[in-house]
């Protein structure tokens, strides 16, 4: 059975930028998505079609095909009291916040912490924005979608990778297409970390669908 629109496929991946590895499915945890619903990154979902079981292929996603150009407007100033009761605060420090529309979780990075003037600049872009993606990826299983799964249009939420120092989402695709509000009420789910081992959704991610 080939990969196509409406078939449940299991991959396992490599993903790498500039030659260093970001992000390996585990061994036991191989990424499970629906093909053609939009759950992984559109670079790597269109390098897929057609493939079988057992095919192994090394993909190379340019940034309009994976999360996208980086946009410096997604960058803002917010007010350190929206941070009240986190006990540590510091620059490269990422935690997931929801999006003002509340359909999805987005990684906010923290760029800036400016003490004098009790401001924090956050960095709403995806961690691979502006990045060729390297995927090295090989076929798993191929399988026909159930009714309910076509209906929900996905298998199982997008699973968030272990993070490690810098969080490369699963090939979710968020469909960011930088239209936020900028007053984002970042009503933040701190799941922040505050060591520097951050480890790495989103994902594809998602599943990325990446």
């Amino acid at each position: 059975m080939r990969v196509a629109k409406g078939k449940v496929v299991t991959i396992m991946y490599t993903l790498r930028t500039n030659g260093v590895i970001r992000y390996m499915t585990p061994d036991d945890k191989p990424m499970e998505y629906l093909h053609g619903a939009g759950s992984i990154i559109p670079g790597l979902e269109k390098a897929l079609e057609g493939k079988m079981s057992g095919d192994h292929l090394c993909v190379t996603v340019p940034p309009e095909e994976g999360y996208g150009e980086r946009d410096e407007a997604l960058q803002q100033k917010v007010t350190a009291e929206i941070f009240k009761g986190v006990e540590q605060i510091e620059a490269g420090m990422q935690f997931q916040a929801q999006s003002e529309d509340k359909k999805r979780l987005e990684t906010v990075t923290i760029v800036e912490v400016d003490e004098e003037e009790q401001t924090i600049t956050l960095d709403t872009n995806h961690p691979l924005a502006g990045q060729t993606l390297e995927f090295d990826v090989t076929v798993n299983s191929v399988r026909e979608a159930a009714e309910d799964e076509l209906k929900r249009g996905f298998i199982v939420p997008p699973r968030m990778p272990k993070r490690t120092r810098y969080r490369p989402p699963e090939p979710a695709h968020d469909d960011h297409d930088h239209d936020h509000d900028h007053g984002h009420d970042h009503g933040h789910d701190h799941g922040h970390d505050h060591g520097h081992d951050h480890g790495p959704g989103d994902d594809h991610g998602h599943d990325h669908n990446h």
